[in-house]
């Protein structure tokens, strides 16, 4: 009986991961398949549901001050970096994301502060947790990281906690604004105000701290935030691979007969530290991997990379369609691939 593995990521605003994974499992179990579901993530919005644990909830400082109830969540204990005890998960954008601006101009690029990522952490360390997984997709805040800092040194530190920041980029603290200030709301002068408050920010915590932000890879992401927490102890790692690592997707891959992955939009970055890419290179020497997506830069969908088939459900069904009925589409297609891929 073939084997698939499930392993997408969220298809933003129309599917978690979860649900897009259920939706080809179920497709390949109809079909005589054996499927293995396997929702990841690159460290972005979504890591709670694909790690999973107890959802905990705190009250902390939103983007802009206001008051917010933010999800985390608590898992199992482990032996880590940290020592032993359970660890938790935290995602930035529950406490600093753009989906908690006002609507619909609320977004305020130069005010908007990562306190309430500081305060979640310190309630995962009340909680218990020896080791701190933060995803740091969905930011709001280019503040380089202080808000989180400065919360984390009220509250009394980390110390005795391995705290590990999950990113898909390796944006450099100095860039952070030029880089992503524009996709918060920023104008130009805006970016300019930015990157040397950015700038600044990387002399303090050099001086206060003795860590240099501008040279440690990723410390760019989430405005600044990974580097941010850099100057507390914290790990920078690629998201992909801490997940992978942490739900076995490379043992699972191994005696599958196809894999699929998939997330909202395939382009160049998509082979750059995120799920498609990563998938692609744990299924090399194992099985190929066909590329579930929303929708596709048509030169990905013409000439795939090596072992990866791409069907981009928007040109199959056409944007409304495939965003309204994500899962039957998927599933549909899931079902008409697999006969081209049975061993």
């Amino acid at each position: 009986m073939p084997h698939l593995v499930a392993a997408p990521d969220k298809f933003a605003g129309t599917a978690s991961a979860a649900e897009v994974a259920g939706a080809v499992a179920g497709a390949a179990r109809a079909a005589g398949w054996t499927a293995d579901e396997v929702p990841m993530s690159d460290g972005g919005e979504g890591l709670l549901e694909v790690l999973g644990g107890t959802a905990q909830y705190a009250i902390v400082e939103g983007p802009l001050g206001a008051p917010v109830r933010a999800e985390w969540r608590l898992r199992d204990a482990e032996r880590g970096p940290g020592g032993e005890g359970p660890s938790a998960v935290v995602e930035m954008s529950r406490a600093s994301g753009r989906s908690l601006l006002p609507r619909p101009r609320g977004e305020d690029p130069l005010r908007a502060g990562t306190t309430g990522v500081g305060q979640l952490l310190v309630a995962a360390r009340d909680a218990g947790a020896r080791r701190i997984v933060i995803g740091c997709g969905g930011s709001a805040t280019t503040d380089g990281g202080l808000g989180a800092v400065e919360a984390v040194r009220r509250g009394g530190g980390l110390s005795g906690v391995d705290l590990v920041v999950a990113c898909d980029v390796t944006t450099a603290f100095r860039d952070a604004a030029a880089l992503f200030g524009p996709q918060k709301g920023a104008d130009p002068a805006q970016v300019a105000t930015m990157t040397a408050r950015l700038r600044a920010l990387a002399e303090r915590y050099r001086a206060e701290c003795g860590v240099d932000v501008d040279a440690i890879p990723g410390a760019g992401a989430a405005g600044g935030l990974a580097g941010g927490l850099a100057t507390l102890g914290a790990r920078i790692v690629p998201g992909f691979d801490l997940v992978a690592e942490l739900l076995g997707l490379a043992a699972r891959m191994v005696g599958a007969d196809l894999a699929v992955t998939g997330e909202g939009h395939l382009d160049p970055p998509s082979f750059q530290g995120k799920v498609p890419g990563g998938v692609l290179r744990l299924a090399r020497g194992h099985c190929p991997v066909l590329c579930i997506v929303g929708g596709a830069d048509q030169d990905l969908v013409d000439t795939p990379p090596p072992g990866l088939e791409v069907i981009s459900l928007a040109s199959r069904f056409g944007a409304t369609r495939s965003r309204e009925r994500t899962a039957a589409v998927i599933a549909e297609v899931t079902t008409e691939a697999l006969a081209r891929f049975c061993p």
